[in-house]
């Protein structure tokens, strides 16, 4: 194997030290040693010893947040945790919204938190909720602030681990990791959720795998009874299998921002320098109608470094326009 191949293999390796992938990558780095090929030797050794630091931070966070007993599966053929714990302090959570989806992400938070006079009632907070839009309008944004409003710990599913080419193991993949919050109050995120939700129409030619993934899924969200709240998210609603629909509580549509949500956005990015007084909004926010929320950003904070780096201290109209222009691409996807 080349140096190339080796340095690649090594930056996906991670785990505790006694396991046996570890074990092995050090076998690896001694026989490099014996050959002579120290540097390269010293290098993998660097990437294996800031992976384990790495994982066993991960372990380390993610134990303080879990209850006794509960632990996050990994996958059984490379031992790659099936989801990702996001630090709260991380998370975001200022957003700007139209009204209408404000409420209804504030209804489900509120519901959440009072999820106990609800249950004297014999009523149940909304927990599986499906957001779905274009990209960049915030439908993981609002994952994430969902679960800092509400004060629980943030569960991202790692795709890349459940999937396996392996018949049958990515249904177990996802079967264990729903079982092991059954006890554990988090917010659990399926970023980019029609990758196991397609329409089992559109997967006649997966062999029957992708096939069995989705009616485990139906099962999965039909029988979900954990503490916490699962939040879904697709850019692509038109090919989730219509069966998974009506096992949500809510489903929202997050839309692009309109002409006062854009202005709010940019006023908000650019809060921390000054702007010029002569710029013509109206005409500027016209120009922006149809991008995403993502793209505001960009083009406020593309706006802020070509005034700092021309050395001038406000934002003017020029910044906006030249930063704008250059993000053209975006805003006609």
């Amino acid at each position: 194997m080349n140096q190339e191949l080796l340095v690649r293999l090594f930056r996906s390796i991670e785990g505790d030290p006694t396991e046996d992938i570890i074990l092995v990558a050090e076998k690896i780095i001694e026989d490099e040693t014996k050959k002579g090929h120290t540097n390269l030797a010293n290098k993998l050794s660097q990437i294996l010893k800031k992976n384990i630091h790495s994982y066993s931070s991960f372990r380390g966070e993610l134990k303080s947040l879990l209850p006794q007993g509960v632990s996050i599966p990994k996958d059984k053929r490379y031992n790659i945790p099936l989801a990702t714990h996001v630090e709260r302090e991380l998370l975001r959570h200022y957003m700007i919204l139209p009204e209408e989806i404000e409420s209804k992400i504030q209804r489900i938070e509120k519901e959440f938190v009072a999820k106990e006079r609800l249950g004297h009632y014999g009523l149940y907070p909304k927990q599986k909720i499906l957001l779905y839009g274009a990209p960049g309008c915030g439908k993981s944004m609002a994952a994430e602030r969902i679960a800092w409003t509400i004060g629980l710990p943030f569960l991202k599913v790692r795709f890349e681990a459940i999937i396996s080419s392996y018949l049958g193991e990515s249904a177990s993949n996802l079967k264990r990791l729903f079982e092991s919050i059954k006890a554990f109050p988090c917010v659990l995120l399926l970023d980019e959720f029609d990758f196991i939700a397609k329409s089992r129409s559109s997967t006649a030619q997966d062999v029957g795998e992708m096939h069995r993934l989705v009616n485990l899924l139906l099962n999965l969200l039909e029988d979900y009874q954990a503490p916490g709240i699962l939040v879904a998210t697709t850019n692509f609603e038109g090919i989730i299998d219509h069966a998974l629909f009506r096992r949500f509580d809510e489903i929202i549509e997050m839309p692009k921002p309109g002409k006062e949500q854009i202005l709010q956005i940019f006023k908000q990015t650019l809060s921390s320098i000054s702007i010029s007084k002569k710029i013509n909004w109206n005409r500027f926010i016209e120009s922006l109608v149809g991008a995403s929320s993502a793209t505001v950003v960009k083009i406020a904070n593309d706006a802020a470094k070509l005034a700092i780096l021309s050395g001038e201290k406000i934002i003017n109209e020029g910044h906006l326009q030249m930063a704008l222009q250059e993000n053209l691409i975006l805003i006609k996807k």
